[in-house]
């Protein structure tokens, strides 16, 4: 081929064809394979029946259906566990790097914390921790 040079210079269409087969034989495989496993699957399905509520921990007749949605009053409690589940993740590694820095750490970490506790006194005082 005119304008090539190196090892792949007059290989041609061979060098080409050989750049797409893994390409091919993933697009022959990938559907096999969601094919076969959906196969698979129904294969081993189970009757559907539906869900009987009996007593688990406590011993006492569920008040509602174990797969019901949780109250709304739910959300804005998870959210702030998010919240501070995230401060844990950027604490751990901070306490790896503080005997590096020093002082620095220590006041970047505390303006962090400031800024969590801003937000849990704004969520108080629109309401997010009252469950009535």
């Amino acid at each position: 081929m005119a304008g090539r040079s190196g090892p792949l210079a007059g290989k041609g269409d061979h060098v080409e064809a050989a750049r797409w087969e893994p390409v091919a034989s993933l697009l022959v495989v990938a559907p096999a394979g969601v094919f076969l496993l959906h196969c698979l699957g129904a294969v081993v399905r189970t009757a559907r029946e539906p869900l009987h509520a009996s007593p688990f921990s406590g011993g006492l007749e569920p008040q509602e259906h174990p797969v019901s949605r949780f109250h709304v009053r739910w959300y804005p409690v998870t959210m702030i566990f998010l919240a501070f589940d995230m401060e844990m993740l950027f604490m751990y590694p901070w306490t790896k790097v503080v005997p590096e820095i020093g002082t620095p750490a220590v006041v970047e970490m505390f303006l962090f914390l400031c800024i969590l506790l801003a937000g849990v006194g704004y969520a108080r005082r629109e309401g997010a921790f009252r469950w009535t």
